[in-house]
């Protein structure tokens, strides 16, 4: 009787730990691709920035604080820019317009961009600029498009 129950519990034990294998392995999958489509560049100049935040912290200025950012040299009126194996969860994208290639979004005495900018899901942009909540969206499956209109205010 003793050897049965022994048996019983090497069994419940390793069904356990291969559950939690196959958790772990489920949410390490948990990862996809986010497609994003920036249209309306006026100018065919310049660098593109365009980075991802996972939080609101540095949204949407400072780009060293994204989660990760990409840098693009222009070549067209529309771009494309793609970021692979994020884990599932929230996202902003942020686009700075560089056109001057000086490495910063040049603005006036007001702080009014003198150069394009654009944020995801495309919100009106007033005083104070864009914020996270309203650019925010779910990467929740495998691809993921995201379109972002520029905005140019000179």
């Amino acid at each position: 009787m003793k050897n049965i129950f022994f048996f019983v519990v090497l069994f419940f034990i390793g069904t356990a730990t291969l559950s939690a294998d196959e958790i772990n392995k489920t949410t390490a999958a948990q990862t996809g691709k986010i497609t994003v489509h920036i249209i309306e560049l006026k100018h065919l100049k310049g660098m593109l920035g365009v980075s991802l935040y996972n939080s609101k912290k540095g949204f949407p200025g400072k780009h060293e604080q994204a989660y990760t950012s990409e840098l693009k040299k222009i070549s067209g009126t529309t771009e494309t820019v793609v970021f692979e194996d994020l884990p599932y969860g929230s996202y902003a994208v942020s686009i700075m317009h560089d056109e001057n290639n000086n490495g910063k979004l040049d603005t006036n005495f007001i702080g009014i961009p003198k150069e394009g900018v654009g944020v995801s899901n495309n919100p009106k942009i007033g005083m104070g600029g864009p914020k996270f909540n309203d650019s925010v969206f779910t990467l929740d499956t495998k691809e993921l498009e995201v379109t972002v209109e520029m905005k140019y205010f000179k």
